[in-house]
């Protein structure tokens, strides 16, 4: 730490007291702002880092430093204010962030999500007096923080038995099953599949970045069918495998399925716990049934439906970014060339993913979610991966 950094030392209460602003929901962004910057003061943090890290001025990290170090808590509250009085009054401001947090359609406006132009002509024509602008809007909206132009996706969990095909899933992940730890020669598979990748080659080749310029990628392509890729986990070494059929089904599952397990480690384990999600390849007791005759020792765990980010295979998201994005092929043979030279490039260097989400966590939110159902324009979002 700089010599000139004021050195930040926290009480126990203290400290409770300013992660609590930082989790609280309803906590202005400035005292959030505050609370992080003497948080991370505390930690012997420079001012430059500090900065750094919340995307604010260095002055500003300097002076809430500043303020707790000679005045506590009570430092870190505004000053009684010396400027020029404010030109929006309170219930326009109240009346901007009222209608900020409603959906346009409940006040009879047809659009999808409120801008800044769109709450002011709003607002102007609810007839509210005050001397208001588009910056001032948004000056407003930036102080609680509310960005009503953003919006995020989310699935309500609508399984009856989420929470229980769900905890077994997460107890897996943290070595338990049906309440006993796994035995020493358990293996634990994840299954799932990417369907119809294009095969598209471009009108003319790619060129390679330059100094000062981006790749460039033709906008115009040749199409030369599809194929699927069907990956496998093992969520306790990493390892992946891969086969890239011509298209998804009961066959092709199984057929991964039957040269993974021809394997020793997993042909003689104990147990083989295969998680898989709600395909039709492998959907219902039916792929139980087919499963476990033609593996004994093979034992199929459904994800709950619309959970898919319960199932570790998040190799397909990285295939996604890093080999079919931009596509560029000039044959499925060559993309399924490509795809699977992927994979054994990623097993060189394979590592388990650190789960950290647990059946602890999942009851939490599903705590939260409940009591959302009486807030229907507030939800708990599902989490997307671990």
């Amino acid at each position: 730490m700089p010599s000139h950094a004021v050195p930040v030392t926290l009480t126990a209460a203290d400290r409770r007291t300013l992660k609590k602003r930082i989790r609280g929901a309803t906590t202005p962004w400035r005292d959030r702002l505050r609370a992080q910057i003497v948080l991370a003061a505390a930690r012997g943090r420079a001012n430059a880092r500090i900065a750094a890290d919340l995307a604010i001025g260095e002055d500003t990290a300097r002076k809430w430093r500043g303020r707790f170090a000679a005045r506590g808590l009570e430092g870190l509250n505004d000053l009684p204010g010396t400027g020029r009085p404010r030109q929006i009054g309170e219930l326009v401001r109240a009346a901007v962030v009222a209608l900020a947090c409603q959906l346009p359609a409940a006040t009879g406006v047809p659009l999808s999500r409120w801008t800044g132009p769109e709450l002011l002509a709003e607002i102007t024509r609810a007839g509210i007096e005050g001397k208001i602008s588009v910056s001032s809007v948004l000056r407003i909206l930036a102080a609680h923080p509310i960005k009503p132009w953003q919006y995020q996706s989310w699935l309500f969990p609508r399984d009856p038995d989420f929470a229980a095909k769900a905890t077994v899933i997460l107890e897996l992940y943290h070595g338990y099953y049906q309440g006993e730890p796994l035995g020493p020669g358990d293996r634990l598979l994840s299954f799932d599949a990417k369907p119809s990748i294009q095969a598209r080659e471009r009108r003319h080749p790619t060129l390679p970045a330059a100094p000062g310029k981006p790749a460039r990628v033709e906008h115009e392509y040749v199409r030369h069918g599809a194929l699927a890729l069907l990956a496998g986990l093992d969520v306790h070494t990493g390892t992946v495998f891969g086969a890239t059929p011509a298209t998804t089904g009961i066959a092709p599952f199984m057929d991964l399925v039957g040269e993974v397990m021809a394997r020793p480690e997993y042909n003689n384990a104990p147990r083989v716990l295969v998680i898989v999600d709600n395909g039709s390849d492998h959907r219902g007791q039916a792929a139980i049934d087919r499963l476990r005759k033609a593996h004994p020792n093979a034992i199929m765990i459904h994800t709950p439906v619309h959970a898919s980010w319960l199932n570790q295979r998040d190799l397909l998201s990285i295939i996604q970014k890093k080999v079919v994005t931009p596509n560029d092929f000039a044959s499925t043979q060559q993309l399924s060339e490509t795809l699977l030279a992927f994979v054994n490039r990623y097993n060189q260097t394979a590592r388990p993913f650190n789960w950290k989400f647990t059946s602890a966590d999942l009851a939490d939110l599903l705590t939260r979610i409940s009591e959302h159902q009486d807030q229907p324009g507030q939800p708990e979002p599902l989490p997307e991966a671990a």
